[in-house]
């Protein structure tokens, strides 16, 4: 990460918002207070980054004109970084994060899902909800009902501007920024033979801390092309999954247009835009108690999350 960020981290006192420079938070009031233009107040609560989101036409304003202060301020020694012992909790929690299934080719081809031509098709979606967020540092909780537990890196966008039925040439002109996001799955749990209905993306998708998100949100004017964009996770310091957001089959315009036809976005919401080929599933192996994710995206940052059996 380049460039301006921001996103929350957890004081004494309870969680601040921050300022984003070279992948370093600086607390948002204390930037404030050292001579960055002022902000509107409900952007120094503890839900600041939520705020700034649903006012993003002014709060990207504020971000544009801030960055070179700050980093004036930063070089005089005006302001200092948090400190580093800090956690840093998930940017916000999103109500709503819609999740693209078989976005790319290769990980439908290792998965067995066979795809019809997109001329013929439309993308699949399905729900998260608010309960499976976590952050940077977390952990990963491994329920007992699953043997095969899973990961996904997928680039994440944050819907700034309230919309329905956009246009795929207009879509992007909704998002405020991009963070990454770690789609857990428990696959044996994604499936039912009690049901005549064969798949449960409830079931597999929705357990507690099953969406690391974070570390923290990047402008979407610093990611112009959300198609052009290298993904990687690591798990104990193995490379899984390495590829690019230019093999995705819908792109991150045409998922949102395509929400939006059935729903009304609203500031806030995420897109989780689908993960490429090199789950575990694909290779025969899954998380166990103990092991590490490291989940990364070119020009944003990193999430490192351990994975631990639930305690019942």
């Amino acid at each position: 990460m380049g460039g301006i960020g921001f996103g929350t981290y957890e004081a004494a006192t309870g969680l601040k918002p921050a300022v984003v420079l070279n992948e370093k938070l600086y607390d948002l009031e204390q930037a404030v207070e050292a001579g960055v233009p002022a902000v509107k107040q409900e952007w120094l609560a503890p839900e600041g980054v939520r705020a700034m989101i649903c006012n993003w036409q002014e709060a990207q304003a504020w971000l544009k004109e801030a960055e070179p202060v700050i980093q004036r301020k930063v070089a005089e020694g005006a302001l200092s970084p948090v400190s580093g012992s800090a956690r840093v909790a998930p940017p916000y929690v999103p109500q709503r994060i819609f999740c693209a299934a078989s976005n790319y080719a290769e990980h439908a081809n290792e998965m067995g899902t066979e795809l019809a031509a997109k001329a013929q098709s439309k993308p699949y979606m399905f729900l998260k909800l608010s309960n499976t967020v976590i952050g940077d540092g977390d952990t990963i909780q491994m329920p007992p009902e699953t043997q095969m537990l899973d990961w996904e890196v997928e680039l994440a966008a944050v819907i700034g501007k309230r919309g329905r039925r956009i246009s795929v040439d207009d879509a992007l002109d909704h998002v405020a920024g991009y963070t990454v996001i770690n789609d857990i799955s428990a696959r044996d749990l994604n499936v039912r033979s009690d049901y005549p209905f064969k798949h449960d993306w409830f079931q597999g998708k929705c357990h507690d801390t099953f969406a690391p998100i974070g570390p923290w949100i990047v402008p979407a004017w610093q990611i112009p092309d959300p198609q052009a964009v290298s993904l990687r996770l690591d798990v104990n310091g193995e490379p899984m999954q390495q590829d690019t957001t230019a093999n995705m089959i819908w792109t991150v315009r045409e998922q949102i247009a395509y929400l939006s036809t059935i729903v009304t976005l609203e500031p806030g919401d995420i897109v989780a835009t689908g993960t490429p080929t090199g789950v575990g599933m694909g290779r025969g192996i899954y998380l166990k108690s103990g092991d590490r994710l490291i989940t990364s995206i070119e020009g944003i940052g990193r999430l490192s999350n351990d994975v631990k059996a639930e305690v019942l």
